[in-house]
């Protein structure tokens, strides 16, 4: 039997002493102090907190005064928009200005339209703009045909102040080369501006259509455009920013005339947003981001001439250009040169071969490059700029004034007075081409 080994005897515990003596409480533990004190009911003086402020229009002490849909205070035919601190009363205030210009606009107009939307009637759209849709109407009491333009008023702060600028501009421009204005409206949430109906489209619309316009017809459309940048200019000091085929217009009498230079101008946010509609013809300092004067709208109106007198954009590869003008020889006027003989099938066969070969990207109307924007850019600042192709085939006078429009230097480059005097624009100034008969057929 194994037996414990021998060790220190444990004494017994004397639980007696170990118990705690009742007799006196234990002090108290002190609270914990907050550090941050919550609000107590009601506020400080134990007052409820009041119902969230509905602010209303001041009242006015007079029968005359009005509220506009809740956002315009009309009294006595003037208006004022209500206490600050809300939401709308900077939509309010833009009210104010923006019903006080046409007021103004509408007492000083020389062309007496009391427009109004249920007076418009809608034909079809003409199509969308940079600063909004453009449609076809009829004002039906005088029985007017107008381009309606619709231009959302709730957009950014420097848009409005565009708009408000559009339409004075409008408003003070008279000449032959500038679309006339009719009036403008508001229709909440947008702006209606009605302008001159030119029934023949955009020159954009009218190459696509027929093919290469006539060098002397192309002639008449420089010196069209550049009467309209020396009025904007010397008269109000404008430069117009987006001159391009597509706002240069046409109508039936054979008038030509350019439009959008108010808002559209203003509205370009980025590379990508501008390359279809502005960037493509714009000057290389302004894609470089230098300060640019009026001959900015020099260099467009050369590209947008090249463009016409091409009938494609002319920033495209020199194995493109024959073909490309193949498509339309039927169409050239008795005045042209005669065509270049067309290419034979196995040299388009070649080429087409050679374009499924490039990387795919941006394909530039009417010609065969295939580029992609920032490429684009990159060639309209660093490669030589485009001519009118091939030499020989158009007047001298047209190839010296568009590579006059299209001097990298803007420095070098003559502002649109000074290319007023050039001859081919003197030849075009007493040319007896009847526009009106050219614009007959089509």
């Amino acid at each position: 039997m194994a037996t414990l080994a021998a060790g220190p005897v444990r004494k017994k515990r004397n639980f007696k002493a170990l118990q705690l003596d009742v007799s006196k409480p234990p002090p108290p533990e002190p609270e914990p102090v907050p550090i941050r004190l919550a609000p107590a009911p009601g506020g400080a003086a134990g007052k409820k907190r009041p119902p969230p402020m509905t602010l209303k229009a001041p009242k006015i002490g007079t029968s005359n005064a009005t509220v506009e849909g809740g956002d315009l205070l009309t009294v006595n035919g003037s208006t004022s928009a209500p206490p600050t601190g809300t939401a709308s009363a900077t939509r309010s205030s833009y009210h104010n200005t923006l019903s006080s210009t046409l007021a103004n606009l509408d007492l000083n107009s020389e062309t007496k339209f009391d427009l109004r939307n249920e007076d418009l009637k809608d034909l079809h759209e003409l199509g969308q703009g940079n600063g909004g849709s453009v449609k076809k109407v009829e004002h039906v009491p005088t029985g007017t045909i107008m381009a309606k333009k619709i231009v959302l008023i709730d957009a950014k702060p420097s848009v409005r102040k565009q708009i408000l600028r559009e339409l004075q501009i409008m408003h003070d421009c008279s000449s032959n080369y500038i679309i006339s204005f009719y009036g403008a409206f508001i229709s909440d949430p947008n702006i209606c501006i009605c302008m001159e109906f030119m029934d023949k489209g955009s020159l954009d619309g009218i190459y696509k259509k027929i093919g290469p316009i006539d060098i002397d017809v192309v002639g008449k459309v420089a010196l069209a455009v550049l009467e309209g940048l020396t009025y904007l200019y010397d008269v109000h000091r404008i430069i117009h920013r987006d001159i391009k085929p597509s706002n240069i217009l046409c109508n039936s009498q054979g008038q030509i005339k350019i439009c959008d230079f108010g808002v559209s101008g203003e509205l370009i946010n980025s590379i990508a947003d501008t390359f279809v509609g502005t960037s493509t013809y714009m000057s290389p300092e302004r894609i470089q981001g230098a300060q640019y004067t009026v001959k900015s709208d020099v260099w467009s109106l050369g590209i947008s001439l090249i463009e016409l007198a091409l009938g494609r954009f002319p920033f495209a590869d020199d194995s493109s250009d024959d073909s490309d003008l193949s498509e339309f020889e039927g169409t050239l006027s008795p005045s042209r040169p005669a065509p270049l003989p067309k290419k034979t099938k196995e040299q388009k066969e070649q080429e087409k071969k050679k374009k499924r070969r490039k990387s795919k990207g941006v394909s530039l109307q009417g010609g065969g490059m295939t580029m992609s924007i920032l490429e684009l850019l990159q060639h309209i600042v660093n490669e030589p700029a485009p001519r009118l192709t091939p030499e020989g085939r158009f007047p001298h006078e047209a190839e010296d004034f568009i590579d006059s429009c299209l001097l990298k230097d803007p420095d070098q480059r003559k502002t649109p007075k000074d290319l007023l005097k050039y001859p081919w624009i003197d030849h075009a100034r007493s040319s007896t081409i009847d526009l009106e008969a050219w614009a007959s057929t089509f």
